[in-house]
């Protein structure tokens, strides 16, 4: 009798901890996978800020930006703000809630958004920096939309016949890196820079291994914003700027010779 009612409280026991354990099972096997909770939503920025532009007479931003995409709701919560104005420069973030990180929400794709940001005066010649990284200017930008700020700050080198100013010209050129020029002629209005770019297996910095260059003459134009593009041409004298530019002075491409591009 006595071994009996143990087996039995035994039993009972183990039946009591089976439902338990079922119970548990259900609630949990209930959740449709990927479903969203409040701890999946996370306050987190863009993935990366496109352009600014300006609007309502220069009273408001509007900050286009790339943002997670391709599951539902991947983000909500945009929000654009300036914090504070300090040194002629609007400093603006943008944030929003996202479920990126969430390995179920299936957002791993992205989609461009604009996020309006209202000021309490018109922007005029101050600059904009979004989340304390990018920084856009109107100082030789075309309106709307402000100039985005690069490694050379955010003044563009003035037009004028100085190296400093070859340099920034040869930045803004789409060649590649540890490219050297020489000038070939300037009067202030107009540029002519040979630029040569060392080639081979390992070239990069000047070194070994560099058998060979690629040489390219550009001609540009003194605008505002610095030193414009305004074609590339290797022909001796003035033949190949001016089908392009027959205004171009002959006295800057009348002695210049065929460029050699080996």
């Amino acid at each position: 009798m006595w071994q009996k009612s143990i087996r039995t409280a035994v039993l009972g026991a183990v039946l009591m901890g089976l439902a338990g354990c079922g119970s548990q099972h259900v609630e949990t096997a209930g959740k449709t996978p990927g479903t969203a909770t409040a701890g999946t939503w996370t306050l987190a920025e863009p993935i990366r800020i496109d352009n600014v532009r300006t609007g309502d007479g220069g009273r408001s931003l509007m900050v286009g930006a790339t943002v997670p995409d391709g599951g539902v709701d991947c983000v909500r919560g945009l929000r654009g703000e300036p914090a504070t104005v300090e040194h002629g420069t609007v400093y603006v973030r943008v944030t929003l809630e996202s479920r990126s990180q969430d390995l179920e929400s299936g957002c791993t794709g992205t989609r461009q958004v604009e996020v309006p940001v209202k000021l309490d005066e018109p922007l005029g010649s101050r600059r904009v920096m979004v989340n304390s990284l990018d920084v856009y200017t109107p100082a030789g930008a075309t309106p709307p939309f402000l100039r985005k700020c690069d490694e050379n700050g955010c003044d563009p080198t003035p037009p004028r016949c100085t190296s400093p100013s070859y340099r920034q010209a040869v930045a803004d050129t789409d060649v590649p890196k540890h490219t050297s020029w020489e000038e070939r002629g300037c009067d202030g209005t107009w540029l002519v820079l040979d630029l040569s770019t060392r080639m081979g297996p390992v070239c990069g910095d000047v070194g070994d291994g560099c058998s060979s260059r690629l040489a390219q003459r550009w001609f540009y134009r003194a605008e505002t914003s610095g030193w414009q593009m305004v074609t590339m041409s290797g022909a001796a004298g003035c033949s190949g700027i001016h089908k392009v530019v027959p205004e171009f002075p002959t006295s800057l491409c009348a002695r210049l010779p065929r460029l050699d591009r080996g």
